[in-house]
């Protein structure tokens, strides 16, 4: 049975009629017969009186519209909550919430989808890198170690060249592969596949990545797993191409049922603004789909960008 209670146009209407009242009231009682400034100080008054009362009627609905207006829909776990008796205000509210939380629970699903053929797109494409593509150059290279004695010094020199060539494209090509699908995370498990990424980015940058990786963690689904072990790729390699950076830390710990991800860098930072971007976005889509909560801002300790990804345990 829904709550009842007085209208927003009767608690308008009702204290105007009552202004109303009052003012002719006080004009039979003591007619103007000249006495202007009392009837303008008495006018004054009802009217400040009809003001405060309007205002109180109206202000929880201002305070609706400014809560509705804040929410970030790729924020999950906001609502406009309105104290109060029941009124059509904390009504609208209850309905706004419960549409939310649909909202919030379709687009889990479905971004929960549209990572797992993401992810099967990634699985199939590194899958042909890494044997299809990365075959046919080692056997070139093969071909070419072949011909390189029959050859003479000068097309020998060449060939040597052309293999070195051939065997980088063969490493670049695993390297992608990796990126795509990493194995370590299907293999190994969490933690030993973020101590590959940071210290194989290490290697190839020269950046300092120091790790505080906790190994007793609650339990994770597969998709927490992916979306942890991606955000932490995408700030690192964020943090390589944009923050300028010398050092950066990467923690992860439990906190309770849940999990969280911390990435430090002392680089530029991001000025207080909105981080924006494809990257960033797509962190943001991820940390939804496992009704995760994503924070990026300036540290607070010293220059730098923070991102803290905070993701719920699996439920027994």
């Amino acid at each position: 049975m829904p709550p009842r209670f007085v209208s927003l146009f009767w608690r308008i209407f009702v204290p105007n009629a009552a202004v109303l009242a009052v003012a002719c009231v006080v004009l039979m009682i003591e007619p103007a017969n000249g006495r202007v400034p009392a009837l303008v100080g008495g006018l004054t008054v009802m009217l400040v009186v009809n003001l405060l009362l309007l205002r109180r009627a109206v202000t929880p609905l201002v305070r609706l519209t400014a809560l509705m207006r804040d929410i970030d829909p790729l924020a999950p776990g906001q609502r406009a909550s309105i104290s109060g008796p029941p009124s059509e205000v904390t009504v609208l509210a209850q309905a706004f919430a419960d549409m939310l939380d649909r909202v919030e629970q379709e687009r889990a699903a479905s971004g929960r989808r549209a990572l797992s053929e993401i992810e099967a797109e990634r699985r199939r494409i590194a899958g042909e890198l890494h044997d299809q593509l990365g075959q046919s150059l080692t056997a070139i290279a093969l071909h070419l170690d072949r011909l390189a004695p029959v050859a003479d010094e000068h097309i020998r020199r060449e060939l040597r060249l052309i293999r070195d060539d051939v065997l980088r494209s063969v490493e670049e090509a695993r390297e992608m592969a990796r990126r795509l699908r990493p194995e370590a995370l299907d293999t190994l498990g969490l933690v030993p596949a973020l101590t590959n990424l940071a210290e194989r980015l290490a290697h190839h940058t020269g950046l300092t990545i120091r790790r505080d990786l906790e190994r007793s963690l609650p339990p994770l689904t597969s998709e927490a797993e992916l979306v942890i072990f991606r955000v932490a790729q995408e700030s690192l390699t964020n943090v390589v191409r944009h923050a300028g950076a010398q050092t950066v830390d990467v923690s992860l710990h439990a906190q309770g049922p849940e999990v969280e991800l911390v990435v430090r860098d002392d680089g530029t930072g991001v000025d207080g603004r909105p981080a924006s971007g494809t990257g960033i976005r797509s962190m943001r889509e991820r940390a939804v789909a496992v009704q995760a909560a994503l924070t990026i801002a300036p540290r607070a300790d010293a220059p730098g960008t923070e991102v803290r990804l905070r993701v719920p345990g699996q439920q027994p």
